[in-house]
């Protein structure tokens, strides 16, 4: 099969094996997939992952329970036992032996073919088209953050950061009836927010007040940590979003003595975001910039490192 790999390098193999299930498993043919900030620090050497990266996608059950052969899915990312006392507990997602789709230890959808467990499998409504149910991973990621931190109309929240994941947590919080705001770099993206009714501010023009009761870092970056401790209020809450593979957190200080809490945020619900997408709450289709065919996946690699496409999507086997 066609997979983008990543060794020592990332490169593209026109006949690589393809993936033997195993027991419990099904074999999902990708129509499209999506490519996210973490797979660039894959790249970089985040979570020193080796194998086909990629975790975002929609495609076709090809082969498994004859319950979902024939099925168009989304699969959670997360691997896991069921057996291991966080499974049990009900927090399956911190599993002791997990394994993630394209980020530690299981292969994953920048390819012809992805395994995964039929557990994580959902499938997609016909009204969702594939452009969009691509998207279903990183919305779910933003639906998380609600199901961690109380927030509503009374609110006052700030989004740091407005790239891909950024675009779409200010959509999921903007449902809240919060106080919003979206602080970032790329006036692409901040003028996005705008039409969307959402307040946008460059980080050039702002002034840090400490007085938000809610602070989403996803900037993707350790200097978006600094900006998030310069809005939040004493005793509020960050929300970190960012995973990277080097850099560290600043100085703790000034989380002791504001006595802030710091709340880290993964995965995500996976129904809440198919139902976004269908009630039509998430708009996505203008953050698709650039579509590649799988055989230009480095191509596709470099265009998302640019600021103008806000995301680049991988045509595997599209319909």
């Amino acid at each position: 099969m066609r997979a983008i790999t990543f060794i020592e390098k990332l490169r593209f193999e026109p006949d690589h094996p393809e993936p033997m299930p195993t027991e419990g498993e099904c074999i999902v043919k990708v129509r499209l997939a999506g490519i996210c900030s973490t797979d660039h620090e894959i790249v970089k050497g985040y979570m020193g992952f080796r194998g086909i990266p990629g975790h975002e996608m929609v495609g076709d059950v090809v082969k498994g329970s004859p319950e979902w052969v024939g099925k168009r899915v989304v699969a959670e990312i997360n691997c896991v036992c069921k057996t291991c006392d966080m499974c049990q507990a009900g927090l399956s997602s911190h599993c002791r032996k997990r394994t993630v789709v394209g980020i530690a230890g299981r292969d994953g959808c920048f390819a012809d073919l992805v395994a995964v467990p039929e557990h994580n499998l959902h499938e997609v409504p016909e009204t969702i088209p594939d452009e969009s149910a691509v998207f279903v991973e990183p919305i779910a990621a933003a639906c998380q953050i609600i199901q961690q931190v109380s927030i509503d109309h009374r609110s006052n929240v700030v989004v740091v950061g407005s790239g891909r994941l950024g675009l779409l947590i200010a959509q999921v919080l903007a449902k809240t009836g919060c106080k919003l705001e979206v602080v970032g770099r790329n006036p692409k993206t901040l003028l996005f927010c705008e039409k969307k009714r959402i307040r946008s501010t460059s980080v050039e023009s702002l002034i840090p007040r400490n007085d938000r009761d809610v602070v989403v870092e996803c900037t993707g970056s350790p200097q978006g940590f600094d900006i998030a401790l310069s809005l939040v209020r004493p005793r509020g809450t960050i929300v970190l979003k960012s995973t990277y593979a080097d850099g560290t957190i600043p100085n703790p200080a000034a989380i002791v003595i504001n006595e802030i809490n710091v709340v880290g945020s993964r995965c995500g619900p996976f129904p809440d975001a198919i139902n976004a997408l269908a009630r039509r709450d998430i708009d996505v289709s203008p953050m698709v910039a650039r579509s590649f065919p799988i055989e230009r996946g480095l191509e596709a690699f470099q265009a998302s490192r640019q600021p103008e496409n806000i995301k680049v999507l991988l045509k595997i086997n599209p319909r």
